[in-house]
């Protein structure tokens, strides 16, 4: 078809305005769809799950080959337009839309081949973590994915990758095997530990800096197809008692053993008594990936609390604990959030932690602790640009509100007065994939560490001219400035 021209966002700022011969060129060189607004289409491609930071592009392709994907990249590159990648859209940070800029969405790319024998599978970088956990467990197989099944295999694991399984296996790219990847000269590399390695130790933990994955492959490990977990919560006048037992079966639990802390008001669930609904609660989301022969030693502790409010505890399919926690954070709420890691529950934290919750004025909100640790740990500091070896638990104050919510714009500023009450109990680091729009370089730095300047000289290498910066951006440049 014939494209009429377009005024687009520049990489410096600015517009491009694109000749309508320029864009049917792109398009003839193109296997996907070229897509503007009102196309059929057009609304989901552009559609994010963090409703406070929508954006709408000028284009959006929709690749269907790494061919198509470099021909993409290389246009935005010579034309200087402002380029963002959209695996599953569920960044809180909402990068994965830029205002008027080029949008590639992954969504046509979005295969999984699972090889069993080999314990790999070959995962497409549309596909969400439903996608890949229905297709390995066919063969009683997984790797370290997130725990909402809505979000996109892509960002998860460029920014490093954390999950249930996560004390058994390590981050998410503690898994990764190998990536096929388009760099922002427009070539299609295949990154190993082997074959481009400098760049592999990058997409590691800061891949959305480096180019566009348009395949990955995953080692897997025997896991399910059925593990015991599900939900339990107390009143949470009992918190003091809940917050010091969990932080004792958290420190003790084998490494099957994931546990979630929520302190929350209660849905207006089915599964929820009445008389509870609205009320504040001590939840525990619970992922036993272990012997079920064990399961009552293991939970043991658990249930020696007694008289919980909701008690969902129960052998089921891991897909199953893998979506548990989706009606939690449906598309298009407000999602606003500060997160920290931790080494340790101290009494201070847990104290600190009590006091918020009850605190709290945000009838939504959550504030989660993610029980980490164990296999992460083990690995060198360097061991991929991911880092945060010191990490056990991931604390989180998530703000979480209707569009309409009379009361909104208090919130965040809520949100931030409390990270401020958590921060003296962090490592330092925090996961680049928790970071919202407003957080600053020091950040981005902090969750880095030791490994950030290593990470700028990689990017000096393969993006000079930080084409990729529609991300938690690491600029070609050091600290200073300087190029």
């Amino acid at each position: 078809m014939n494209m009429s021209a377009i005024d687009i966002a520049g990489l410096e700022g600015g517009r491009v305005n694109l000749t309508s011969k320029q864009l049917d060129e792109l398009e003839a060189r193109l296997e996907g769809p070229l897509l503007r607004p009102g196309d059929g289409g057009w609304d989901d491609a552009v559609l994010i799950w963090n409703g406070m930071v929508a954006k709408v592009p000028a284009l959006v392709l929709q690749p269907t080959s790494a061919h198509d994907v470099a021909a993409a990249v290389g246009f935005a590159r010579d034309h200087r337009l402002l380029l963002s990648v959209k695996g599953g859209g569920h960044n809180i940070g909402g990068t994965s839309i830029t205002e008027r800029g080029l949008a590639l969405d992954m969504t046509r790319m979005r295969d999984v081949t699972v090889i069993p024998n080999a314990k790999l599978a070959h995962v497409g970088p549309g596909c969400l973590l439903k996608d890949v956990d229905r297709a390995t467990q066919k063969h009683g197989l997984a790797t370290v994915l997130g725990f909402i099944s809505e979000v996109g295999v892509s960002g998860l694991t460029l920014g490093g990758g954390l999950g249930y399984l996560t004390r058994r296996f390590g981050w998410t790219v503690d898994n990764l095997e190998e990536v096929e990847i388009v760099t922002a000269d427009g070539e299609i590399r295949t990154a190993n530990r082997q074959e481009n390695a400098d760049l592999f130790w990058a997409i590691r933990g800061a891949g959305a800096n480096l180019g566009v994955v348009t395949r990955f492959t995953f080692h897997l490990h025997e896991v399910g197809p059925t593990v015991y977990g599900g939900l339990i919560a107390w009143p949470f006048d009992r918190a003091e008692e809940i917050l010091r037992a969990y932080r004792r079966i958290t420190t003790e639990a084998p490494r099957e053993l994931a546990v979630w802390l929520n302190l929350l008001r209660a849905p207006a669930a089915p599964f929820v008594p009445e008389q509870w609904h609205g009320e504040r609660i001590c939840a525990l989301v619970v992922c036993y990936s272990g012997d079920l022969g064990n399961v009552d030693e293991v939970f043991a502790p658990m249930r020696a609390l007694s008289d919980p409010v909701v008690d969902l505890l129960q052998e089921q399919p891991y897909t199953q604990v893998q979506s548990y926690l989706d009606a939690a954070e449906p598309k298009g709420n407000h999602y606003y959030w500060k997160t920290e890691y931790a080494a340790e529950l101290s009494d201070g934290l847990l104290s600190t932690w009590r006091d918020l919750a009850a605190a709290c004025p945000i009838p939504e909100a959550q504030l989660g602790i993610l029980h980490l640790g164990g296999a992460l740990n083990e690995h060198d500091g360097d061991d991929g640009a991911v880092g945060n070896r010191d990490a056990r638990y991931a604390c989180g104050v998530i703000g979480i509100w209707k569009p309409e919510e009379p009361e909104a714009d208090t919130f965040p500023q809520w949100v931030r007065d409390a990270w401020k009450r958590i921060r003296p109990f962090s490592t330092g680091g925090n996961y680049i994939n928790f970071q919202t729009a407003d957080e600053d370089e020091e950040r981005i730095w902090a969750t880095y560490g030791a490994n950030f300047d290593r990470l700028v000289e990689v990017k000096k290498k393969y993006d000079p001219d930080n084409v990729f910066r529609s991300n938690r951006n690491i600029a070609p440049r050091t600290r200073a400035g300087n190029a």
